[in-house]
């Protein structure tokens, strides 16, 4: 059988594997029983252990020719695979609203937006793990204080305990990408309730880290002053805790922060 040509435009490497594959699929065991949803399978290598959790699973690709391959290799899939493009499904759908496990080998140029995207249906998605850049696993899992911390790992781990579970090296792949790879797993913890406007919240997380090396009083004026041009912030933005820089704010300390500037907007 003709193998899929991995396409650039797509972000494609393919896993070639097989342990580093049983070991990604063994990571969804974290939440037994639950669906799962596979993005991106390609070829199928990571599907085939998949299919032997004996779960529900679907698989979303939007590459044409691997929805022919894997409908040709793997026939028990053919009425599993969705093809369309995971970031404009409604998520809500694919189990029929049930709660399901997200996994997969992420495309590295799209999987910022993946999690943007597990965060916006966080209530059917109590469990996601996968394979991204090594340098994006950092990030996420990144806590306060450091470097790696930032816009996602606020965001993220509001919602979700994060564990970057192990290195992947490039040359397991085809075509080999130039970065290392990690595989992680994400779990919904048990905050319900963000305790604040989850859209300020964004906007000032946001904000605030695209410009982290300046002081919060410094980085928070531009988006008091989109959220109300005509006010005077000076005494609020003088505030000596604003001294501080964003990544040394803890999650709890953003939500406090967001409360705060509620209150003066």
């Amino acid at each position: 059988m003709k193998s899929v040509k991995p396409k650039k435009n797509l972000g494609q490497h393919f896993l070639t594997d097989l342990s580093i594959a049983q070991r990604i699929a063994d990571t969804v065991d974290a939440c037994p029983s639950l669906p799962i949803l596979e993005v991106g399978p390609g070829m199928g290598v990571l599907t085939q252990f998949l299919m032997e959790k004996e779960r529900e699973l679907k698989v979303v690709e939007i590459d044409r020719e691997s929805v022919e391959y894997l409908n040709n290799r793997w026939p028990k899939l053919s009425d599993r695979i969705l093809g369309e493009d995971f970031l404009r499904m409604d998520l809500t759908k694919v189990f029929d609203g049930e709660q399901f496990v997200l996994t997969g080998n992420y495309p590295y140029d799209i999987s910022s937006q993946i999690f943007f995207r597990v965060i916006e249906f966080r209530n059917i998605i109590p469990c996601c793990t996968g394979m991204i850049q090594k340098e994006m696993a950092e990030r996420i899992a990144a806590k306060p204080g450091t470097k790696a911390y930032g816009i996602l790992s606020v965001l993220l781990q509001l919602w979700y305990d994060i564990e970057l579970l192990f290195k992947v090296p490039p040359g397991v792949f085809n075509p080999p990408p130039k970065v290392d790879s990690a595989v992680i797993r994400m779990t919904r913890n048990e905050v319900t309730d963000c305790g604040c406007s989850e859209k300020l919240l964004r906007n000032i997380v946001k904000g605030t880290f695209q410009q982290r090396r300046k002081m919060l009083r410094v980085s928070l004026r531009p988006v008091l002053r989109s959220l109300s041009p005509k006010k005077d912030f000076s005494a609020f933005l003088a505030r000596p805790e604003l001294t501080r820089r964003p990544e040394q704010l803890s999650v709890k300390e953003f939500v406090q922060l967001t409360n705060e500037v509620a209150g003066i907007i």
